[in-house]
């Protein structure tokens, strides 16, 4: 069967300011940037850790027609629907803190869980991502 997942994949609407907030400011690395003509493939990874990819896509063809393109969009801004993402951290206060001082909003500070630390925050289109210390 399976032996690992290998991409997910997130809705985005400008693919460079995508790669500005998930490069520039959360310190992931692009580990794809093709134009295929129909669609631009454009993905980021932990750095070091290439095996596990984030598709930035715009909602558009071949996989959405246009009319389904332009209503998952809507929905995008308005943040009723979007990917989620949960990266794990050795020090969730001072990856907050770092993240903080480059300007990224958060719509949860580090909390105690009974799992660890962890906190909140949306990029700039809606897509909720969190980030967690694990207990250890």
């Amino acid at each position: 069967m399976f032996t690992a997942i290998t991409h997910s994949q997130i809705y985005v609407l400008d693919q460079d300011e995508a790669l500005d907030f998930y490069v520039g400011k959360l310190g992931l690395e692009v580990n794809a940037d093709v134009d295929l003509g129909f669609m631009r493939w454009l993905t980021v990874n932990v750095p070091g850790h290439p095996e596990r990819q984030i598709l930035l896509e715009k909602p558009g063809p071949p996989a959405l027609s246009e009319e389904t393109a332009g209503q998952v969009r809507e929905l995008l801004t308005k943040g009723a629907t979007g990917g989620h993402l949960i990266f794990s951290t050795e020090d969730c206060r001072k990856t907050y803190e770092a993240l903080l001082a480059l300007g990224v909003e958060f719509t949860e500070e580090p909390t105690e869980r009974p799992y660890g630390i962890d906190c909140g925050l949306r990029d700039p289109f809606g897509n909720s991502i969190r980030f967690t210390q694990p207990k250890g």
